[in-house]
């Protein structure tokens, strides 16, 4: 095994060594966009990305869209900041349309620029943020590159606990709590009603922002969806993405916040990037025109959910006695436990060296990480594939 390899999964970094370091040198490397990279040979089956299943893009569509775009050559020009006007009103229309009512949206980068402006705009150095612990790494990244003190807030199986949370917002006093409530990365998990009621409560009660990640929230395979936390407070910035339901090369997503705070962020991605590009957005805007994305979507979860349903009913003969894992309603992921002392980190390597991987699960932990757990995608894999792929895998951990 190369150095390389064994050096992409040490986490946290030493404690010597990031404090003589810069802030934006001391923040990790993702070890899934590492994993990427040395799980590209072809036969590797792997479970570490959350990717969307390539055959599943609806090419012949996307193509149409944009040959569409490209009639106006003003889709290759510079554009407002704001976003494509007719996009806006579409996603907006279908955000009211699925229980959310929205006048207007910004535009964004994927929704991983969504959350760098909302850093921006609202937070300094030195500030809190709260976040459910384990929570999706990527934001780890964005908050420690902004300086500011993350403290975890415990959860189950129904997602963050209020009464956690209540302790960490009277203790802490956070600026921000950052949130993927329904089909969480990495655990796969959903917040409860109740529970988003009183996270919108303590919210408004303490005049904290809460940040809603929602980029997998259509991908339900069963059960009834879940309003949003936006939905009961003005204390909410919800961030969407096509990413997931289309396509994410296209780089789209979208924030939805209350007016003045919205005026800030297009003010904060005019100095960031001037807007997203314009054709793909164009693109969008004419595919969402002509075609049914939720027909598509549909789609997505019927397979998608026959691949989560093989997924689940394959780890009781691949993990030891005493594991314990999600089981999630929708979504990409499943988030497992093994029993005792075990090392995924240690384990993947192992498993490497059988053509298999999974992302370890110490990098989601804000503070104290725990390195038995450990996270699975299902979606990139067919039924066929990942039950391969877990043979495979139970040969390291059983």
């Amino acid at each position: 095994m190369s150095s390389h390899r064994e050096g992409a999964f040490s986490w946290p970094p030493p404690a010597d060594s990031v404090s003589s370091m810069p802030r934006t040198l001391s923040v990790a490397s993702s070890p899934v966009r590492d994993l990427l990279a040395l799980t590209s040979r072809p036969e590797v089956i792997s479970f570490a990305g959350g990717l969307p299943a390539p055959e599943l893009f609806d090419v012949p569509a996307l193509r149409a869209a944009y040959d569409l775009a490209l009639q106006d050559r003003s889709v290759l020009q510079y554009a407002p900041t704001e976003g494509n006007r007719a996009l806006r009103a579409l996603v907006s229309d279908r955000l009211t349309r699925r229980g959310l009512p929205t006048s207007d949206v910004l535009i964004t980068t994927g929704s991983q620029q969504a959350l760098s402006l909302v850093t921006t705009a609202l937070l300094e150095p030195g500030d809190v943020v709260a976040v459910e612990e384990p929570t999706y790494l990527a934001a780890l990244q964005c908050f420690q590159l902004a300086g500011v003190r993350i403290v975890p807030v415990a959860s189950d199986e129904d997602g963050l606990d209020p009464e956690s949370l209540r302790d960490v917002v009277e203790r802490e006093r956070p600026t921000l709590l950052y949130l993927v409530p329904t089909f969480a990365n990495p655990t796969g998990r959903t917040l409860s009603e109740s529970r988003r009621a009183a996270v919108a409560a303590m919210a408004e009660e303490h005049g904290f922002w809460v940040v809603e990640d929602d980029p997998y929230g259509e991908l339900r395979y069963r059960g009834s969806a879940v309003a949003p936390i936006a939905s009961h407070s003005d204390r909410t910035v919800y961030l969407g993405s096509f990413s997931k339901i289309g396509a994410p090369g296209m780089r789209l997503g979208w924030l939805r916040a209350p007016e003045d705070l919205l005026r800030t962020l297009v003010i904060v991605k005019q100095a960031t990037d001037l807007h997203t590009s314009t054709v793909d957005q164009a693109a969008a805007a004419a595919y969402l025109s002509h075609n049914d994305l939720d027909a598509h979507v549909a789609r997505l979860c019927i397979e998608y959910g026959t691949r989560r349903d093989a997924m689940i009913a394959a780890l009781p003969s691949t993990v030891p006695d005493g594991t314990t894992w999600s089981d999630p309603d929708g979504g990409m992921f499943v988030w497992l436990r093994l029993p005792g002392d075990a090392d995924s980190a240690t384990l993947l390597r192992e498993a490497l060296n059988h053509d298999v991987a999974f992302v370890p699960g110490a990098p989601f932990f804000a503070t104290t990480p725990d390195p038995a757990t450990f996270r699975m995608s299902f979606t990139t894999n067919t039924p066929a594939e990942i039950e391969e792929g877990l043979r495979r895998l139970a040969k390291v951990l059983r």
